[in-house]
C-alpha cells in the first residue's frame, strides 16, 4: 500500500483551514432560547404542579436559577414575541392597534416586525454566530408580495428558519373547529328584527314588499352563508404552512409528529455548529391550539391532550439538553425557557374539552394584563457562569434576553433608539439584589393599561389598572364570549382613580386597595401617573402593523406550495 504524506510546511495551512473559529469566537457563550406557545406557569413542576411531570424543566430550573416575578411585555403572541426579539415595548415597533385584533391571522397580511427593528438574533450574527429559528415565528412575511418575504425572520438575523411563518390555528387540526367565529359578529338579532317587521308591515297591508325583492335578500344571505363557509374550509391551506428558510414544504402542514421533526432540526443545528458560537431560537407550537402530541406521548398525562403536549415539550428540552452535554457544551451554552404569555383559559375545543393550562394562584390568563396574563416561566441555566440552585423574586421581563445576550455575544446595545429591556447577568450571578425595573408598563394593543412600580428601598409592587376587561360570564376569569378578551370601549370598564394591587401582599390580585386600606393610597398612585406620562413622551409615533389594512388577507401576498388555483396543494 501507498502511504500518503504531506510535507511539513503544508501542515499549518491544514491545520488553519480545519479550524474556522478564532479562540475569541470559540470563548463566546452558546444561546439556546426556548419559548413554549401559552404555557401557564403553574404548569410546570418547579413552579408548584404536582399532576404534570416536567422532569427536564425542574432540573433546568434545579440547576439554574428560577425567576419568579418573570413578566411578558405583553399578553397575546405575536407583540410578546417582538418585545422578546428586540428588546422594546411592541408600540414602539409597531406591533399594536387600536381596533379588537391585536394578533396577525393571515400569512398574506402586510403587517410584520418592521425591518428596521434590531433583534439580539441580528446582533449575533455580526458578532459571528450561527443563528436558527425554529418553530413559530407569528411577526409577518410579505410586504407587496407573495416571495417578497420583507418580515421573513432571515430579515432579523436568523440564517435559519425552520418553522411556520404564522401560528398553530385551531383550523389546522381537523375537527378542532376554526379560530375564525364570524358567526358571533353577525347581526342576527337585527336581521331578525328587519325581516319579522317587514313582514307584519306587508301583511297588514301598510307596505308591499315585492316578492323580487324577498328573492333577492334571500339570495343575498346564501351567498354570504355560502362564502363564510368557503372561507373557512380552505384557510387551512393558506394558513397551516411549514417553511425551510424561504421554502414552502408542506401546505397544510401535519402537526402530529411536528415537535419531534422540529427537535431533531433543533439537535441537527447544534450539532452542525459545536465548534463555533451559536444562538438557537426553539419557538415551540405546542402548548398552543389546536392541541396536538405525537403518538408516544398520547395518553400520558391526566390532563387530557393538554398534558400530553406539556409533557411533549419536557421530552423536547430533555432532548436538547442532552444533546449539549453530548458535546460537552453545557458548561458553555446559556439556556433560557419562558411562555410567550399566560395559558389561555378560553380555550375549549369545538366538542366542548377543555385545553387550556393552569396559571397558578395568578388571576385570568392571556389576552389579559392581570398576572396570569402576564407572568410567565423564566428560567436561566448556564453551569459555567451562572450559580444554580437560585431563585430571584425581583421583577424581570422577557425583554431583558434582548440586552443580555447582545452584551455577553459581545455586541452593543443601540444606542438610537429606547430599549426597554434591562441586562440580567448582574442579577443572575448574585451581584446585584434588586431589579433594575422600577417601573413596567403594560399594554394591551395600544393602550396603556396598567402600571407596576417596584419602589427603592422598599419590598412592595404596586400595580394599578386604569381598565380591565369586563368577564363572561361575570363570576368567571375568562372572555368565553370572545375567546380573548378585547381593548377597545365596548369590552372594558375604566377605572378613575385606577385599581391598586400590592402584588408583594395580593399576588392573585383578588382586593383593589382603597385609601381607607392603604393611606398612601394617593400618593402612590401620583408617582405611577407620572411615570406612565414620562414612559409615554418616551414612546414616539410610527405606522402600525395591527391596522385593519396590514391585517387582512391579501391574495397577491399568499404563500404557496404550488399554485392559488390550487388552494397551494
Amino acid at each position: 500500500m501507498r502511504s500518503t504524506w504531506l510535507p511539513s510546511s503544508l501542515l499549518p495551512l491544514l491545520l488553519l483551514e480545519l479550524s474556522c473559529v478564532s479562540p475569541q469566537e470559540s470563548s463566546k457563550p452558546n444561546f439556546v432560547l426556548m419559548m413554549v406557545d401559552d404555557l401557564g406557569i403553574g404548569d410546570l413542576g418547579c413552579y408548584g404542579n404536582t399532576t404534570l411531570r416536567t422532569p427536564n424543566i425542574d432540573r433546568l430550573a434545579e440547576e439554574g436559577v428560577k425567576l419568579t416575578h418573570h413578566i411578558a411585555a405583553a399578553s397575546l403572541c405575536t407583540p410578546s414575541r417582538a418585545a422578546f426579539l428586540t428588546g422594546r415595548y411592541p408600540i414602539r415597533s409597531g406591533i399594536a392597534g387600536n381596533a379588537r385584533l391585536g394578533v396577525f391571522l393571515f400569512n398574506a397580511a402586510s403587517g410584520g416586525l418592521p425591518s428596521q427593528e434590531v433583534t439580539f438574533a441580528k446582533i449575533a450574527k455580526q458578532q459571528g454566530y450561527e443563528t436558527a429559528l425554529i418553530g413559530k415565528w407569528h411577526l409577518g412575511l410579505n410586504c407587496e408580495s407573495s416571495d417578497d418575504h420583507c418580515h421573513h425572520p432571515s430579515v432579523h438575523g436568523f440564517n435559519y428558519f425552520f418553522g411556520i411563518p404564522l401560528t398553530n390555528l385551531r383550523d389546522c387540526q381537523p375537527g378542532h373547529g376554526t379560530v375564525f367565529q364570524i358567526h358571533k359578529y353577525l347581526p342576527y338579532s337585527t336581521l331578525g328584527i328587519i325581516l319579522v317587521t317587514a313582514a307584519l308591515l306587508h301583511f297588514s297591508g301598510v307596505v308591499t314588499i315585492r316578492r323580487g325583492l324577498i328573492l333577492s335578500l334571500l339570495a343575498l344571505l346564501l351567498l354570504v352563508t355560502a362564502l363564510i363557509v368557503g372561507f373557512i374550509m380552505i384557510i387551512p391551506y393558506f394558513n397551516c404552512v411549514l417553511m425551510r428558510d424561504h421554502r414552502v414544504v408542506e401546505q397544510p402542514f401535519i402537526s402530529e409528529n411536528l415537535t419531534q421533526r422540529m427537535t431533531q432540526e433543533a439537535v441537527h443545528f447544534i450539532q452542525r455548529n459545536s465548534v463555533r458560537p451559536f444562538l438557537l431560537f426553539f419557538s415551540f407550537l405546542q402548548v398552543h391550539s389546536a392541541m396536538f402530541a405525537s403518538a408516544a406521548f398520547r395518553g400520558t398525562s391526566r390532563h387530557g391532550i393538554y398534558g400530553d403536549a406539556v409533557h411533549e415539550v419536557d421530552w423536547s428540552v430533555g432532548q436538547i439538553m442532552q444533546t449539549l452535554d453530548r458535546l460537552n457544551l453545557r458548561e458553555n451554552t446559556l439556556v433560557y425557557l419562558t411562555s410567550d404569555q399566560g395559558a389561555h383559559l378560553e380555550e375549549i375545543s369545538a366538542r366542548g374539552e377543555v385545553h387550556r393550562g393552569w396559571n397558578g394562584i395568578y388571576k385570568a390568563g392571556k389576552s389579559t394584563n392581570w398576572e396570569g396574563g402576564i407572568r410567565v416561566p423564566g428560567i436561566v441555566h448556564w453551569p459555567g457562569a451562572i450559580p444554580g440552585g437560585r431563585q430571584v423574586d425581583e421583577p424581570t421581563s422577557n425583554m431583558d434576553l434582548f440586552p443580555t445576550v447582545v452584551q455577553l455575544s459581545g455586541g452593543s446595545v443601540p444606542e438610537d433608539r429606547e430599549i426597554d429591556g434591562r441586562d440580567l447577568l448582574d442579577l443572575l450571578q448574585g451581584r446585584a439584589e434588586r431589579s433594575m425595573h422600577e417601573f413596567l408598563f403594560h399594554y394591551c394593543n395600544s393602550y396603556l393599561n396598567a402600571v407596576r412600580w417596584h419602589p427603592q428601598n422598599s419590598s412592595s409592587v404596586w400595580k394599578a389598572f386604569y381598565f380591565t376587561p369586563n368577564f363572561y360570564p361575570e363570576n368567571e376569569t375568562t372572555c368565553l364570549h370572545t375567546h380573548v378578551c378585547f381593548c377597545t370601549p365596548a369590552y372594558v370598564t375604566y377605572h378613575d382613580p385606577p385599581l391598586l394591587f400590592d402584588l408583594s401582599r395580593d399576588p392573585s390580585e383578588t382586593t383593589p386597595l382603597t385609601p381607607d386600606t392603604e393611606p398612601a393610597f394617593h400618593s402612590i398612585l401620583s408617582v405611577m401617573e407620572e411615570a406612565a406620562e414620562t414612559h409615554c413622551r418616551s414612546v414616539k409615533p410610527v405606522e402600525s402593523q395591527l391596522s385593519p389594512w396590514k391585517v387582512i388577507w391579501k391574495p397577491w401576498l399568499q404563500p404557496c406550495s404550488s399554485t392559488l388555483g390550487r388552494l397551494c396543494q
